[in-house]
């Protein structure tokens, strides 16, 4: 299974390449991993029918006990067969849909078929953290397929939208699903289900974290008071519409509720609140759906009135309501599908969706209509389409008593929603082909056979599936019957039902649904709209308006453009919360005070680190402040080397050193001295809050140690650093083994900053190789004929013969030191950080001397590439692990006798280091080029400027 979802993922890779090579010709090819995939689960059917459940799991974080857990029973069976199938139709429906070079084609045909993987996975989940992971996956795809066009407002706002409701009520989830895998003491899926199973108490943490799990499955099946953010997701592309919101994403609140049903449905809050929103919204999506004139936003607005239904009966905690949902599940992904890859033909062919302008499309395009009606048939149950089938189980299922003593109600309330269901479907099948008195016929361009098959699959499958519903029904009675029987008689579906009730209920609806839909009568009824002024897209809008407003009279509050300003208010917050905390809740008895120092150098430190802080208050001139500062960073450098610390001291005192480089190159561009002048009342100020600030971080500090009862983690960090990285320095195997994970995600910080930096310099995309001396021409007579350094032809500024000098004898070492540092840091102190930073300081002083294209002689190569070949190595590593039959990012040891060397050893956390090197060196070299190199062509260019108007 595992390899399965893989599948997806190398192909969502690799979907860019082909289609940049075929054309939308490549999506046949992405089509066929779902179906492979399909054809997998079809071969495991009798295995799960036979109660063999094909069960996966691979380890993923031990220490939390999370594992990527996979499970096939009959419920993630008859899911996934939707998700597989109809989406290898959708991928083969792309071929004809897009047109040949349409923009975005590559990335749209990577990310859905990331989105079909993402949610085989979900559907496969049997750990409730994977689950989530791939819940939000599916958010996040759908936002980038909703605004594929992203040229269009429209898109931008829907994505955006759905992105927001969505992955919140994901959040959500996800408190719901700790507070019940807590609960339950475990976090597999089907091993919590079978914990609450039974008559259980419900605590209300319990109670809490059902209605935190419904809040997730509410919002991801668009229900009330969610469900405006379906109909408007309707901007995407129909493919999209067609697989994530009528067969795939949509389904996966169902599926939570299916999935969850065996075991919660007898907690109290479970039914009162599925039963009030799905059946509310059952009935609103209806109403809407007989008010709209495009066709696919009938479909839309049913769609959601479809996902109510389904929903209530997922609910209901029945036998038969169970049967009747899932089968209700697998009708709508058939008709709902094929019903919007028949409006995308129309949409392309007509270029209209409007039902009125469309007139006799039926007899002009009769493969397509036939296609159509099927679906819309099944979509108000007629018979004996799948469609028809399901409604009668779910009649059934109330009669047999769900949701009992309120069955009654709800079945005349889904007898309502039926009708609605059928009007909307006459109101379908009336716009899109049926000949209209007064309308002429749009231009009709004839689909060719590969552009119609989907929707004809489709429409045909919800046919065969009625008439052979006894073939599907295993799988569905194989999960029904982990529910509670509600009725002596078990529901069996069937394509011919019994004279009775439901039956009678069914053509009542039908006949009803047939009246209402005609067009004189629905345009009547909807004419009135009572609550047309309570829409939940306004009151989502307001809601997000307010909140903005909110943030920016915040904002203006408490940033008002005065950094000592802004710092008084984050400080007061610090004294204030942790501060008042502090003195309220810790014991500060406990805090004892052995000895005040280890050695008079200690003392030394601490003085000279107190005199650079207090004379940067009243140092005026800027660099002199940022001097002293440094100042203070090195005698924090000195303590932890006078606390045995060395590889900690070095890295701190390049990285004050580096900082103190970068700053003055910004300085550059600022006047010399501090303009403000500061009185004394606003020192006093300052001073009021910056002791108790020092005080908080002393006693914080003090706290802190003298709560310990247990061993520091850190106490075991020596074993481990020789036993699992094979290392003897505690910090660099902590950083490049025991903490890998966390120094992947410092480089990936380190490579946005340079990003970031380099953007806020750079007013157009960088390309090109950076400035070097042979490319530019001889602007001075007197310029020498050699010089020092590689640059010294360029004509670049005044140079200092001196400096040059010390440059051409002083980079050479710094680069051998650093490379010492790179090789020597597993067992000695250094390590790819502090070799980077040395270099980064060579690549300084060749700057400093020669200017910006002596630092193009030293480094003539993109930055760029550094950073991106240093996140190659370091993530290469982890791969690497893999395939020796290791962890992620785990070292290995690889030791040979090398003739003339003798007994050599490798670790591979070397590689991880070197990446760790390239990373740093390509962030100072990005920040020499963009606040000084750039920098400086911007003045040169403003003197030659001056120099010719003068």
């Amino acid at each position: 299974m595992l390899l399965l979802v893989m599948a997806h993922a190398v192909a969502a890779l690799v979907a860019p390449a082909l289609v940049r090579a075929l054309d939308r010709r490549a999506f046949p090819l992405l089509a066929l991993v779902p179906a492979v995939s399909f054809a997998w689960i079809l071969v495991q059917l009798p295995d799960v029918l036979a109660g063999r459940v094909p069960v996966e799991v691979v380890p993923w974080i031990p220490a939390l006990d999370v594992s990527l857990a996979f499970r096939l029973d009959a419920l993630a069976a008859t899911v996934s067969l939707l998700v597989t199938g109809v989406g290898a139709l959708v991928l083969l429906y792309c071929t004809r849909y897009f047109s040949v070079g349409a923009r975005g084609l590559g990335r749209f045909a990577a990310v859905l078929t990331a989105f079909a993987g993402a949610m085989l996975a979900l559907v496969w989940s049997d750990d409730v953290f994977v689950l989530y992971v791939c819940w939000e996956l599916t958010t996040v795809f759908s936002f980038l397929l909703v605004g594929h066009d992203a040229h269009k407002r429209a898109s931008r706002a829907a994505a955006v939208q759905a992105l927001v409701v969505t992955a919140a009520g994901g959040l959500t989830m996800l408190v719901g699903l700790v507070i019940l895998s807590q609960a339950a003491g475990t976090s597999r899926l089907s091993e919590l289900v079978a914990y609450f199973t039974g008559p259980t108490a419900a605590p209300a943490a319990i109670t809490a974290g059902v209605v935190c799990v419904l809040v997730g499955g509410i919002t991801k099946s668009a229900l009330v008071p969610f469900h405006f953010w379906l109909p408007s997701a309707m901007a995407a592309p129909t493919p999209v519409s067609a697989y994530l919101h009528a067969a795939a994403m949509v389904k996966a609140g169902v599926y939570l509720v299916l999935r969850l049903a065996p075991g919660l449905a007898d907690v109290p809050v479970w039914q009162p609140v599925i039963a009030t929103l799905a059946v509310v919204t059952m009935l609103l999506g209806g109403v809407q759906a007989l008010r709209q004139y495009d066709l696919k936003l009938v479909l839309a607005h049913g769609t959601v009135s479809q996902l109510g239904f389904m929903i209530v009966l997922a609910g209901a905690g029945t036998r038969d309501a169970a049967l009747a949902a899932l089968g209700l599940v697998v009708a709508h992904a058939l008709f709902k599908a094929c019903l919007f890859l028949v409006v995308g033909v129309i949409d392309k062919r007509a270029g209209t969706r409007d039902l009125r302008e469309l007139s006799g499309l039926g007899r002009r395009a009769p493969v397509l209509a036939t296609a159509g009606i099927l679906g819309a048939a099944s979509m108000a149950g007629l018979p004996p389409l799948l469609g028809f089938v399901t409604k009668e189980g779910a009649f059934e299922a109330f009669l047999h008593e769900a949701y009992a003593p309120v069955s009654t109600p709800l079945l005349v309330l889904v007898v309502l929603g039926s009708v609605l269901t059928v009007a909307y479907s006459t109101r379908f099948v009336w716009g899109a082909f049926w000949r209209k008195p007064g309308v002429g016929e749009v231009s009709w361009a004839a689909p060719g056979p590969l552009f119609t098959s989907a929707p004809v699959v489709l429409g045909v499958a919800g046919l065969v599936a009625g008439l052979a519903v006894s073939t599907i029904s295993p799988l569905l009675v194989a999960y029904a019957d982990t529910l509670p029987a509600s009725y002596p008689t078990l529901l069996e579906l069937a394509v011919v039902p019994s004279v009775g009730v439901a039956l009678g209920l069914s053509v009542l609806a039908v006949v009803l649904g047939l009246l209402v839909g005609l067009p004189a009568v629905s345009a009547r009824l909807t004419a009135r709209q009572p609550l047309a002024g309570v829409r939940a897209e306004i009151t989502w809008r307001g809601v997000v308006h307010a909140l903005e407003n909110t943030s920016l009279r915040v904002t203006a509050v408490t940033q008002r453009g005065s950094l000592p300003g802004i710092l008084t208010t984050v400080f007061a917050v610090l004294v204030l919360g942790p501060g008042l905390a502090l003195l309220l809740t810790a014991d500060l008895g406990a805090v004892r005070v052995d000895r005040l120092v280890d050695s008079p150098f200690q003392v030394l430190a601490a003085v000279v680190g107190a005199a650079c802080a207090i004379t940067a208050t009243r140092v005026r001139r800027r660099l002199g402040a940022v001097l002293v500062v440094g100042g203070l960073g090195y005698a924090t450098a000195l303590f932890f080397a006078l606390a045995g610390a060395p590889d900690v001291a070095l890295t701190q005192a390049l990285v004050e050193t580096a900082s103190l480089v970068v700053v003055v190159l910004v300085l550059r561009t600022l006047p010399r001295d501090i303009a403000d002048r500061h009185t004394p009342r606003q020192r006093v100020r300052r001073l009021l809050v910056a002791v108790p600030v020092g005080l908080l971080m002393a006693g914080l500090g003090a706290v802190a140690l003298a709560a310990r009862n247990v061993p520091p983690v850190s106490a075991a960090f020596p074993a481990q650093a020789y036993d699992f990285g094979a290392g003897a320095n505690v910090v660099n195997v902590t950083l490049v083994d025991i903490r890998a994970w966390d120094t992947m995600g410092e480089l990936s910080v380190i490579v946005a900053a340079a990003t970031g930096v380099a953007s806020l310099v750079f007013l157009h995309r960088r390309s090109g190789a950076p400035p070097r001396a042979e490319s530019q021409p001889v602007v001075s007579p007197t310029t020498r004929a050699g010089g020092w350094l590689r640059s010294a032809r360029s004509g670049d500024g005044d140079r200092v013969l001196l400096l040059e000098v010390i440059t051409r004898l002083v980079f050479p070492t710094m680069m051998v030191v650093s490379l010492y540092f790179l090789f020597a840091g597993h067992n000695a102190p250094g390590g790819g950080f502090a070799g980077g930073l040395v270099a980064g300081l060579a690549l300084v002083v060749r700057y400093v001397a020669g200017g910006r294209y002596e630092l193009g002689e030293a480094v003539p190569v993109d930055a760029g590439l550094l950073l991106g070949l240093g996140l190659l190595c370091a993530g290469g590593t982890g791969l690497g692990a893999l395939l020796l039959g290791g962890e992620v990012l785990q070292t290995a040891v690889l030791e040979a006798d090398v003739p003339l060397l003798g007994h050599v050893k490798f670790v591979t956390s070397l590689i991880f280091d070197v990446g760790v090197y390239l990373v740093v060196v390509g962030l100072v070299l990005d920040v020499l080029r963009s606040l000084g190199a750039e920098l400086d062509r911007r003045r040169a260019n403003a003197r030659r400027r001056e120099e010719v108007s003068a």
